[in-house]
């Protein structure tokens, strides 16, 4: 008997947020995604889900306000680590300062060598949902 290989795909991550709207107007206003879907099925329903430019996972906005800023960790790769912090500080997001892990633990700047998965930036939501930005594949300047 064969076994069949079984494919996992993350395609939804849930945040809780304390208000939709404000958190949905930080997603797409200052962090750049797109509006999937917002519907509403009463008052006490409401489904609103957002995709990042790109990314085959999406986030659906989840009103609790207990829980709200509880999701942390997440992560956001990028090509260009400095475009993204430059795209982010145009549309008002307040990124952190880039930061890498390096022998005595976190240091301010970019990774030295700019490797792969070296170079981050976090950056939290209106609740505190905490992102980190990293660097992955970036294109070589060398000709």
């Amino acid at each position: 008997m064969t076994m069949k290989t079984l494919t996992w795909k993350l395609q939804l991550v849930v945040i809780p947020v304390s208000d939709v709207d404000r958190s949905k107007s930080f997603y797409i206003e200052k962090m750049g995604f797109d509006l999937d879907v917002d519907h509403r099925a009463g008052d006490d329903f409401r489904v609103v889900q957002l995709t990042p430019a790109g990314s085959s996972c999406s986030v659906t906005l989840m009103k609790n306000a207990v829980a709200a800023g509880s999701v942390n960790g997440l992560h956001l790769f990028v090509t260009d680590i400095e475009a993204a912090h430059a795209e982010l500080t145009r549309r008002g997001a307040d990124p952190s300062a880039y930061f890498y892990f390096g022998e005595h633990g976190q240091t301010c700047g970019l990774h030295p060598e700019r490797a792969d998965y070296g170079s981050f930036f976090s950056i939290t939501d209106p609740d505190g949902t905490g992102w980190l930005i990293q660097e992955v594949n970036r294109p070589s300047t060398s000709d």
